[in-house]
């Protein structure tokens, strides 16, 4: 996975989507509706090209379980992604990273369902909007009534394209008190400075382009 897709693994179970298909030669278990628990976190790896409509369900049912997804697609056609979780696990966590590379007409929809008390969902989306894309970011986040002290983050960021179009739809629905509940969506750009620094060290316009893409995916510290 990291020499195709530049994911990084780690000691857990795995759980391995390709082109919106589970690969059971590269999974430790089978499927995403996690009713036992596991001694190691869990691993969700949804990689590839995409197109139509894609539907990712996350289910956290057991305690003191944690879970993570590393998802980097793209598409060249119309594409939806839905990524459902539902945390019901006391003490159990959740948190996702998403970069999408979009090339032509994305829709991604992300909620975040929280259905007992000291549950984390925290999800990190990134977007790269290419040249006359359309892009429709949307994430709800709900904690459920008695479903306190929980955390909760879906968080979007885009790098785009001056042609593309994007638009963010983010939604809060919360019944009780978190320990943190927040929904933030932005917009990169590059600073005069650092495109700059960059073509005084050589670097066409193109090869700027792509170190600014880089940067953009490898740093989650822009949220």
């Amino acid at each position: 996975m990291w020499d195709e897709f530049n994911i990084k693994t780690f000691d857990a179970e795995t759980v391995v989507y390709r082109d919106g298909v589970y690969c059971p030669e590269l999974s430790t278990i089978v499927g995403t509706d996690f009713r036992e628990n596991y001694p190691r976190p869990i691993h969700i790896i949804y990689v590839g090209e995409i197109t139509g409509n894609c539907r990712l369900d996350i289910n956290i049912f057991v305690e003191n379980q944690p879970v993570f997804l590393s998802a980097k697609i793209k598409n060249k056609k119309p594409a939806f992604l839905n990524i459902f979780i539902k945390n019901a696990g006391k003490n159990s966590e959740f948190r996702g990273h998403v970069i999408m590379h979009n090339e032509n007409d994305l829709k991604f929809n992300c909620n975040a369902l929280h259905t007992a008390p000291n549950t984390t969902i925290l999800l990190k989306a990134k977007l790269i909007a290419g040249r006359n894309s359309i892009s429709k970011l949307t994430g709800t986040a709900e904690i459920e009534k008695n479903c306190n002290d929980v955390n909760s983050d879906i968080s979007f960021c885009a790098l785009a394209d001056k042609t593309a179009r994007i638009e963010f739809m983010p939604a809060q629905r919360i019944s009780a008190v978190p320990v943190s509940a927040e929904h933030s969506a932005s917009v990169y750009q590059p600073t005069v400075q650092q495109i700059e620094y960059l073509r005084g060290a050589g670097l066409s316009g193109a090869e700027v382009d792509d170190a600014m893409r880089m940067a953009f995916m490898n740093d989650f510290s822009l949220f």
